[in-house]
């Protein structure tokens, strides 16, 4: 990638775009002390992956125009000045009846350009822009309440794994960036929001039941065991994002929402992923969800779980 620069900006040659990114020396990380320039490096490094998380999703920023340390802008229109090749992707919100066009990644350039806004965080939807409304890809977020010890989120990441192959499907782990982790798995978009959510719901629930001495579903915060993992399914709910695989957190260490392997687990230590070590281990591994596209599962067992587990104890969230 060429580089020019002058007194104000670097412009950046991205797949034959140039971009721009003024302030390059503004400080985004104080941890190390890392750039707005840095920043892009990094997403330039991990080019392929990060476009393959976002590809053709519609995606909210999470903008930090004063470095991670200050503000926080949650960006869901796509940021004014956008060059005409960032393409975009009209969204409904019936709570406000709204709309919205925003960023819908298709090439590298398009996630440089939005590191030129101060984007830090991607948060994809889990549906694509061929139809907004049926999502592919289904999230089990392990989210750790305050007291929960990471070992027992590593445990709960095997139960997991273990009900996935039982399903005969295929989970690609990532960390979280933060102290969790997530399980991605790839299904066909031929159900709604709710369903998906009813279908992680009743996966959730399975996993409680192997473990329930380290698992928590319990729809109310005041509920849950504050040192239980907290299996997630309302991050299947319509309009619910998480960072994607390969997005820097909000955090000054810059640590990264990295895919991880399986065998990796009882010993990956999360805050060892970040912008500084990541391009390596990209260089070194390549993308570790590089196939997620392969091969995309049905729900219907998991939804007929959902059914005999309503007969007995409906939805706390109100959805069933």
């Amino acid at each position: 990638m060429a580089a020019k620069a002058d007194d104000t900006a670097v412009e950046l040659d991205v797949g034959g775009r140039t971009v721009r990114i003024s302030h390059p020396e503004r400080v985004m990380f104080a941890a190390r002390g890392e750039t707005k320039l840095d920043l892009a490096n990094y997403y330039l490094a991990v080019g392929e992956g990060i476009v393959r998380a976002l590809r053709e999703r519609p995606c909210m920023l999470h903008r930090f125009p004063d470095g991670v340390a200050g503000a926080k802008v949650h960006q869901k229109r796509l940021p004014r000045g956008a060059p005409d090749w960032v393409e975009t992707v009209e969204l409904h919100f019936p709570r406000y009846n709204r709309t919205a066009d925003e960023l819908c990644v298709t090439e590298l350039a398009s996630v440089i350009w939005a590191v030129q806004m101060s984007t830090v965080e991607f948060h994809p939807w889990n549906s694509r822009r061929a139809d907004t409304e049926k999502p592919d890809e289904w999230r089990i977020d392990l989210d750790p309440m305050p007291d929960c010890p990471f070992d027992r989120v590593r445990r709960v990441a095997h139960v997991a794994h273990e009900v996935l192959d039982g399903l005969g499907m295929t989970g690609y782990p990532k960390t979280s960036g933060g102290s969790g982790l997530h399980i991605y798995v790839r299904i066909e978009p031929n159900w709604g929001f709710d369903e998906v959510r009813r279908a992680a719901l009743a996966f959730a629930r399975e996993v409680e039941r192997r473990a329930p001495r380290d698992v928590t579903t319990a729809w109310w915060r005041k509920d849950r065991d504050p040192a239980a993992v907290f299996v997630d399914y309302n991050q299947n709910a319509r309009d619910h994002t998480i960072a994607s695989a390969y997005s820097v957190r909000g955090k000054d260490e810059g640590t990264v929402s990295t895919p991880i392997r399986w065998d990796e687990i009882d010993d990956v230590d999360p805050t060892a992923f970040t912008i500084a070590t990541v391009p390596a281990r990209f260089a070194e591994l390549g993308d570790l969800h590089a196939d997620i596209d392969s091969k995309a599962h049905r729900l219907d067992e998991l939804l007929e779980w959902a059914e005999r587990d309503e007969r007995d104890e409906p939805d706390p969230g109100g959805n069933d």
